[in-house]
């Protein structure tokens, strides 16, 4: 039987252990012994219970492992914990009945801050370890529920502290099982697509339950997102600082007496949760929404498995894959035992020697056509090739003499700029018949061209793509940046309806601006939302 402990370090008892001591066990040998007798006392604090005789380790050890200690070797294995730190021990004065039981040394052993602190980390290092991530289609379901309840107390005269603070903390959890599991998700998809060589068989047939997966809640996040910013934006005005308040106070009820401040540290750290929520699904000036990079992530990793998994097709079907072929053949040039050889090789491999013989005249070309000669005939059986005289002596197969003109292409320039210059006049058109002197309802458009409706759709595309308020107005431009719109919902259900020659687009009336944005002038047309919504507002 293998000892626990083995010999003990050098100076192991005379050293005064520190913060890192506690690691020790995880690296030397018989680790897995220690972190069992380690594990014992992790159980035996969830059960209540702080001291531990050896006769109780070495019980532990004989249920969970096949090879159990001896009485001696747990004793030993406990003092080496003791000199690194994880263990304090205790004489045991409890089981005295003789002069000989007080001389004998025995000793409770219980574990230590550090060593508590130690077992804490490993556990979380072995959760990591093993963890799968998630997307949690059903959490955002969860987090508009719970927003919802917090805006119906946000509107109450006096919010319920009970309520408030269940609904803050099964927020903020999550919250944070969400970001923690789609972030963890993301990594493991990475890596997935990273090492897809490892196992081709177990990719592919995973491959089509992944991104239906992901679709999915990509899907989810679009349709909640937009209510979950919204309902934010109404807690922001509602005045959600004063839940935050409640729950602060409701949790201080119950802060230790050493304390200074229970309150304000609690009222810090909701805050702090409150502005990574709002950072998650709303933004920032500065950055965008973790929830908007997310959702663009997971399509990029849908567009990498179809291009593995293209890959994987390309290969089973024969098809060459060139990088490969030039890496083996810059194999063959590395592995070349001489330089001559690889000049060999550069000849086989790409065949650029010079080529005049191959120049036949319109006569063999003819001949050829009329009796095909196979590509399986050896070229020492197979019919000569007649070449012109004038190639043998000159070594060119033209006569000499001045070049060919050049092709006059000035028609064809001329037409692509006609056609250049209308589509632009289409385009300007467009835009002169889009804009508008002020604000105008969606409804009073009237009737539009192709290019114009085009154009308007573009812009609608833009501004539909954040959170409408009937508050505020959103502001949005063409991908171009030369025509630009303030959009801003009627909220009166009244329907809008724009003729056009393709039919008739139907949908909510909304109040709009749209105007000419001249270079370097729309930063200043935006900067000022509270101004637009005056603009816009007035405009009803």
């Amino acid at each position: 039987m293998s000892h626990l402990c083995g010999t003990l370090h050098p100076m192991a008892s005379e050293r005064a252990p520190g913060h890192h001591d506690v690691f020790t066990h995880v690296t030397v040998e018989h680790a897995a012994r220690y972190r069992a007798v380690m594990g014992c006392f992790a159980s035996a604090k969830q059960r209540f219970v702080v001291h531990l005789r050896p006769e109780d380790v070495q019980a532990f050890l004989a249920e969970t492992g096949d090879d159990a200690p001896s009485l001696d070797e747990v004793g030993a294995g406990l003092e080496q914990l003791r000199a690194w730190g994880n263990l304090r021990a205790d004489p045991d004065t409890a089981r005295v009945t003789s002069v000989e039981d007080f001389n004998r040394a025995r000793y409770l052993y219980q574990l230590t801050h550090a060593g508590e602190a130690a077992e804490e980390a490993l556990a979380v290092y072995d959760a990591a370890l093993g963890r799968r991530g998630a997307l949690q289609a059903v959490a955002l379901a969860d987090i508009r529920e719970r927003l919802g309840e917090l805006v119906g107390q946000a509107r109450a005269d006096a919010p319920d502290p009970s309520v408030t603070r269940a609904a803050l903390r099964d927020l903020a959890g999550v919250f944070d099982g969400l970001a923690d599991n789609a972030q963890a998700f993301m990594a493991s998809l990475q890596r997935t697509i990273d090492l897809h060589d490892s196992d081709v068989e177990a990719f592919l047939a995973y491959k089509e339950q992944l991104v239906a997966y992901v679709e999915r809640f990509v899907g989810e996040l679009v349709t909640v997102s937009a209510a979950i910013a919204t309902a934010l934006d109404e807690l922001e005005v509602a005045g959600v600082d004063r839940l935050l308040v409640v729950a602060a106070e409701a949790e201080a009820v119950d802060a230790s007496p050493d304390e200074t401040d229970p309150v304000g540290a609690r009222l810090a750290a909701w805050r702090d949760r409150w502005q990574g929520l709002r950072q998650w699904f709303v933004g920032s000036e500065s950055a965008p929404a973790q929830s908007q990079l997310l959702r663009r992530r997971a399509r990029q990793a849908i567009t990498a498995l179809l291009g593995v998994v293209t890959e994987f097709t390309e290969r089973r079907s024969g098809r060459s894959d060139r990088a490969a072929d030039f890496r083996e053949l810059a194999r063959w040039f590395a592995q070349a035992p001489e330089e001559a050889d690889c000049h060999r090789l550069w000849r086989a491999a790409f065949g650029l020697a010079p080529s005049r013989h191959l120049t036949v005249d319109g006569d063999t070309l003819a001949a050829r056509s009329e009796t095909p000669v196979p590509n399986t005939t050896p070229w020492t059986e197979a019919p000569a090739v007649r070449v012109s005289p004038r190639l043998r002596a000159t070594g060119r197969y033209e006569r000499r003499g001045k070049p060919e003109q050049v092709a006059d292409r000035s028609v064809q320039r001329r037409v692509l700029g006609d056609r250049l210059a209308e589509q632009s006049s289409q385009t300007e058109a467009a835009r002169a018949r889009l804009a508008t002197d002020g604000t105008v309802r969606l409804s009073d458009l009237g009737r539009l061209d192709r290019a114009a409706f085009g154009l308007l759709l573009e812009l609608l595309g833009e501004a539909l793509t954040r959170p409408l308020d009937p508050r505020a107005p959103v502001h949005a431009a063409t991908a171009d940046g030369q025509l630009a719109v303030t959009l801003l919902p009627a909220g009166d259900g009244t329907v809008a309806e724009i003729p056009t020659e393709g039919g008739t687009l139907r949908g909510p009336d909304c109040h709009v601006a749209i105007h000419r944005v001249m270079p370097g002038s729309w930063i200043e047309a935006t900067s000022d939302p509270s101004d637009a919504a005056t603009s816009v507002g007035g405009g009803r």
